[in-house]
């Protein structure tokens, strides 16, 4: 089991960093927005590993999840400067998600969020395993990967009505649409009438209310490139207390 946990890991991290290097191309030769290439990136790191657990599985374990997000921490250390300045294709690969908004605090935007993504969903598993509500424990992951992939791109191509929210270490403002909250908002919607079976009557409909709501104002209030461990603790967080609010 050990053994298949890093035969996964290693496909993990080599298919994303191809990914990266890939997209990374795309900016450097034909110029894509690093606004699109990441959010390339950010489908990759959510659905990817999903992939590769089902046809690499090494069982479920808190400790292999621990294990885990400290390796995908881990890894980012080849980005740090020293590292990228001396090594054409791992500068390549940065270059597929270090936003020019976001300089010099990309890497360290990057590393806290998945960190405390990680700090987030470990005791949100454990919980909703304890408390029988293990088939749930997607639902965020799938809103975050999904409806917050889409924010960025949906954003800059059709947003039109824009608000400002702010980045930790930094007092800048930066730019957030409403069109691309409303890819979180629909996605939402359409991530709990998918798990509708894990509901029932009132619990669902209290869900698809509130869920939606809920979610896209995460999104809308969370700082600047830490989406994905707000909008983990508000929804598993919204999740649990639907699920004991003694409907009858």
């Amino acid at each position: 089991m050990i053994s298949t946990f890093w035969i996964n890991t290693i496909v993990k991290s080599l298919s994303l960093w191809i990914i990266a290097y890939g997209t990374g191309s795309l900016v450097f030769y034909k110029d894509v927005k690093i606004n699109y290439t990441r959010k390339i990136n950010h489908f990759a790191l959510f659905f990817l590993p999903m992939y590769l657990d089902t046809i690499i599985p090494y069982g479920e374990s808190i400790g292999f999840i621990v294990a885990s997000g400290f390796l995908s921490i881990l890894t980012l250390i080849i980005y740090i400067n020293p590292i990228r300045s001396r090594t054409p294709l791992i500068a390549r690969m940065f270059l597929s998600f270090d936003r020019p908004e976001d300089r010099p605090y990309t890497l360290k935007w990057l590393s806290t969020q998945i960190a405390a993504g990680y700090i987030i969903i470990v005791p949100m598993v454990i919980l909703f395993s304890k408390a029988g509500l293990s088939n749930l424990i997607f639902i965020p992951v799938f809103i975050n990967g999904i409806g917050d992939g889409l924010a960025e791109p949906i954003g800059i191509r059709f947003g039109r009505l824009k608000y400002k929210t702010y980045a930790l270490f930094s007092k800048r403002k930066y730019i957030r649409t409403i069109e691309g909250s409303a890819c979180v908002f629909i996605t939402s919607i359409i991530v709990i009438l998918l798990f509708h079976a894990s509901f029932n009557y009132p619990e669902f409909i209290c869900a698809l209310i509130v869920i939606p709501i809920v979610m896209t104002l995460a999104e809308a209030f969370a700082p600047h490139t830490w989406d994905t461990p707000f909008l983990f603790f508000t929804g598993y967080l919204t999740l649990y207390v639907i699920k004991h609010i003694p409907f009858s």
